[in-house]
């Protein structure tokens, strides 16, 4: 897992950017708000308010990020004022929490912007428990807050706005999933609402204090999941980043006796590791915030080694609420989303190359551009969707074996798309009328794999079985494709039914 993270692809370093800026944002949001002569607690919920503005704020474009970064205190600080006013009336701020983990759950339905006003909303209440707020501290947290978001802003989107030299970010792709229960995140927020709600109450009967932290790991688990296999799968790594993170933190956090110097430094080197390794390891992220926690404990004054050993148990307790959540209410299968993100992807490959083809018989419009960098993104989604197969504890073999060729395969097509768009991009490439006979037998083998009953057509049919190679570097990237996607037909529909299905 750790090989993996220092490994993984980082094209344009954008990761490392996006860390170093953060550590950079948020320590200086901390420290303005101390220059100013805020309280320790208050720099504590700036700075977190600050992280959650740079995580979360995931838009397509610069000026929609700063539009949602602008809303997010107008949902935070109502909800603030909520916790604060409900903390001593329990059963009220039960009820109110759970309302908020709905309501943060539905709101991705409207995008990233959603997304990150649910999740800052969810957070808000979340900090107001980890701080104890009550009433009388609003005007001081507001105006933390309030500063925190600017000081952050002012380094994401003047001080170091990288992003407005890179090409449009391709909008994260979406399943259109109908209506009502019908719709993944209604079912969602249903799931997320019954899991809280026992984590709250399992969490309450072990701690009445720091009940909140099952209900936070509950939450969690359901964020950017889209079916009970990949809710079970995060829930998995994060008890394991939590392990790790405690084990850690016993030997770091606890020594440093809340000294606020090198509390400091390790907690910038904290958030670098939650924004280099979120878009990688799951694990690897969990295990910094965990770090982190103890870290914010101990400049509070109030960490022990009784508190970690809570704080374990607590996180146990909410990814096994989330878990049966997502297994008994509502079930979302894995089958069900990983054959819709692989049937999108299918398209988007056979999109691709007919851009490509296009382009290489002059069309002045076609650009595979943007269709290759959205197979990026929906090749993300089907790994997310298969990895609760692929997983190491998965104890179903012959599935196991299955997916991981359904991924080999789909590399192997988007290298194979990949290259052919960057011969498009040559001025100098000219057209060979047996391009458009190659497209002709992706969209084929495209159309065979994404029909119902289709698969079994690709056994053997005559349409879709690799031609001889053929000259020219397009006609290779198209015969390599044409070869993978004949290859697909045996693990997606070998079978009836599909040899993923039941996951």
């Amino acid at each position: 897992m750790l090989k993996r993270v220092f490994v993984a692809a980082d094209a344009g370093r954008l990761r490392l950017r996006g860390a170093v800026r953060a550590v950079l944002g948020i320590g200086l949001a901390v420290a303005v708000c101390g220059l100013v002569g805020h309280s320790l607690v208050a720099a504590v919920i700036g700075g977190l308010g600050a992280l959650l503005a740079l995580f979360t704020v995931t838009d397509t474009t610069v000026r929609a990020q700063m539009v949602s970064t602008a809303l997010l205190p107008a949902v935070g600080f109502p909800v603030l004022a909520l916790a604060a006013g409900l903390h001593d009336h329990p059963m009220a701020r039960n009820v109110a929490f759970l309302a908020i983990v709905g309501a943060g759950v539905y709101a991705r339905r409207w995008g990233p912007r959603g997304h990150a006003l649910g999740v800052f909303g969810f957070m808000t209440f979340f900090v107001a428990q980890f701080l104890h707020t009550v009433p009388r501290q609003l005007p001081e947290l507001y105006a933390a807050v309030a500063l925190s978001l600017l000081v952050s802003s002012a380094v994401r989107f003047g001080l170091w706005c990288y992003e407005r030299k890179l090409p449009p970010a391709v909008a994260p792709p979406v399943l259109p999933d109908g209506s009502g229960l019908a719709r993944t995140t209604t079912r969602q927020a249903v799931q997320a609402m019954a899991g809280s709600a026992v984590a709250l109450l399992a969490g309450q009967l072990v701690s009445e204090q720091r009940w909140y932290w099952a209900v936070g790991a509950a939450w969690w688990v359901f964020v950017n999941t889209a079916s009970r296999g990949e809710t079970l799968v995060r829930g998995f790594r994060r008890i394991l980043g939590t392990v790790i993170g405690i084990g850690v933190g016993t030997f770091v956090a606890i020594p440093l006796h809340g000294a606020a110097v090198p509390s400091a430094v390790l907690a910038a080197v904290c958030v670098f590791g939650i924004f280099y390794t979120a878009a990688v390891s799951y694990t690897w992220m969990m295990f910094a915030v965990t770090v982190l926690a103890g870290l914010l404990y101990g400049l509070l004054g109030v960490l022990d080694m009784s508190l970690l050993t809570l704080r374990l148990a607590e996180t146990g307790i909410g990814a096994a609420a989330a878990a049966l959540a997502v297994l008994l209410v509502l079930p979302v299968t894995t089958h069900a989303t990983t054959d819709a993100w692989i049937q999108r992807a299918l398209r988007c490959v056979h999109a691709c190359a007919t851009e490509a083809a296009a382009r290489l018989a002059g069309s002045g419009t076609a650009d595979p551009a943007p269709r290759v960098a959205e197979l990026e993104q929906l090749l993300g989604r089907v790994r997310l969707s298969l990895a609760p197969l692929v997983h190491p504890l998965s104890p179903l073999r012959n599935r196991k074996a299955r997916a991981r060729r359904v991924l080999e395969l789909l590399d192997d097509c988007a290298r194979e798309v990949r290259g052919l768009a960057s011969i498009a991009a040559d001025p100098e490439a000219s057209h060979d009328d047996r391009l458009t006979a190659a497209c002709r037998r992706v969209e084929a083998a495209v159309a065979a794999l994404t029909t119902p009953g289709g698969g079994n057509e690709l056994k053997g049919a005559d349409p879709v079985v690799p031609q001889a190679p053929v000259p020219g570097a397009a006609l290779a990237h198209l015969h390599g494709l044409e070869q993978s996607l004949a290859e697909l037909a045996a693990p997606l529909r070998g079978t009836r039914p599909s040899p993923l299905a039941g996951a």
